[in-house]
């Protein structure tokens, strides 16, 4: 069976670079998957996804030799049951901003007796290479939980959600984490609240040995972030790549200026 290679990093102190995508295509996830990212995450939350191409996204993934990873559109059993049996290697939870939401994170992606994940499904054991015997055995050790800190509550109370056992990485998401500051919506920004609340729940993150990420716009941004500590790090999407590509190259020939049509 193939170990979870983010994971392992990770717990390493390595730093893992990736990005989101935002398009729920299956085509696009498999040029993605040999682009050499460490990991991609299928934006459940905010896509237009169904199951099925989920999980053929998802194989996609695997099947080049990558970490397919999947936001759920919240903190439930369901949604993480259906993610992880069409073949996720990890789950990242929107929105936890509590102790009892990061147990659940935490207890729904692990088997019993560490958790209440049941049995089923065939394709997570395709996807790790394994026999479904096997895959039951270690899952509960290659399933990477992500928790998202993107409201000022997370960033309150990160001491004590971040002390909850099984909790691999800590995600920012600033858009969301400036808007509950009721401040504009931004990748990133300079306001020091935010400047501190990123600080606040590296260090905390840092403190709980679980590993401090963040989304980023830009590979200059990454490579800032990373200097400074950060580990699970996103840089924009697949659909904000095609999308600057190409509003750079209709800059460049033809002169207009758009602006872009994704927030990442």
């Amino acid at each position: 069976m193939r170990n979870n290679s983010v994971k392992a990093a990770l717990k390493e102190g390595r730093a893992q670079v990736g990005t989101w995508l935002s398009l729920a295509s299956p085509i696009a996830a498999r040029y993605m998957a040999r682009t050499g990212f460490h990991w991609l995450t299928l934006d459940i939350e905010h896509s237009p996804v169904n199951w099925e191409s989920a999980s053929l996204i998802f194989g996609a993934i695997a099947d080049a030799g990558g970490v397919p990873l999947a936001r759920v559109p919240g903190i439930t059993v369901e949604n993480v049951k259906r993610c992880l049996d069409a073949g996720a290697y990890g789950i990242v939870f929107p929105m936890c901003n509590s102790v009892e939401e990061a147990e659940l994170a935490v207890a729904a992606c692990k088997y019993p007796p560490n958790g209440q994940r049941s049995v089923g499904g065939g394709f997570h054991a395709l996807n790790f290479g394994a026999s479904p015997a096997e895959y039951y055995r270690r899952a509960n050790d290659e399933i990477l939980v992500v928790i998202q800190a993107e409201h000022v509550l997370a960033v309150e109370r990160a001491d004590q959600i971040l002390a909850v056992p099984g909790i691999d990485a800590v995600f920012v998401g600033p858009n969301d984490l400036l808007s509950s500051m009721a401040k504009t919506p931004a990748m990133d920004s300079d306001d020091p609240a935010f400047v501190d609340a990123l600080r606040h729940v590296r260090e905390t993150a840092v403190k709980h040995g679980v590993a401090p990420g963040l989304h980023t716009a830009s590979a200059a941004v990454a490579n800032q972030r990373i200097a400074e500590g950060w580990q699970f790090v996103a840089i924009s999407s697949e659909l904000g790549f095609m999308l600057h590509s190409a509003a750079d190259t209709v800059s460049t020939t033809i002169g207009q200026q758009h602006t872009a049509a994704a927030r990442y």
